[in-house]
């Protein structure tokens, strides 16, 4: 299994080098492959500011990905969670922190949006500091 940087992404989902986009669909058709969180993380950050891609096409690429045969993402379960939380509204960081830290059941931030659209759909208990436990 190979792992992949998030170049690697962006040259797949955007095209933007077809010489190197050409390279990646080799390396995706003759390996099973390996995506870091953190891969996926940087992937919707780079896709939504220096390329400007919508929401809307950037949940249809990841979804496309996912559904890639010979690709494990590192945590799938929180992965599908994350990108249902980022279609309802959350920013995909957020999203991703949060179904990271769902197990835990409770989550502190002082972004008080957050916690108000969290409360909206999710049960982990989100909090502003100090929060006595």
């Amino acid at each position: 299994m190979i792992g992949i940087d998030t170049n690697i992404l962006v040259r797949f989902l955007t095209n933007d080098d077809p010489e190197q986009a050409q390279k990646v669909g080799v390396l995706l058709d003759n390996n099973d492959i390996f995506v870091p969180n953190t891969v996926l993380l940087e992937t919707e950050w780079m896709l939504r500011y220096a390329y400007k891609i919508t929401k809307i096409k950037i949940l249809n690429s990841f979804n496309l990905l996912l559904g890639l045969p010979g690709l494990t993402v590192e945590d799938l379960d929180q992965v599908t969670i994350a990108l249902s939380w980022y279609e309802k509204g959350l920013d995909f960081a957020d999203a991703m922190h949060l179904a990271t830290s769902q197990k835990y059941n409770q989550f502190a931030t002082f972004d008080k949006e957050l916690r108000k659209k969290v409360s909206d759909i999710s049960s982990i208990e989100i909090f502003e500091p100090p929060h006595l436990l």
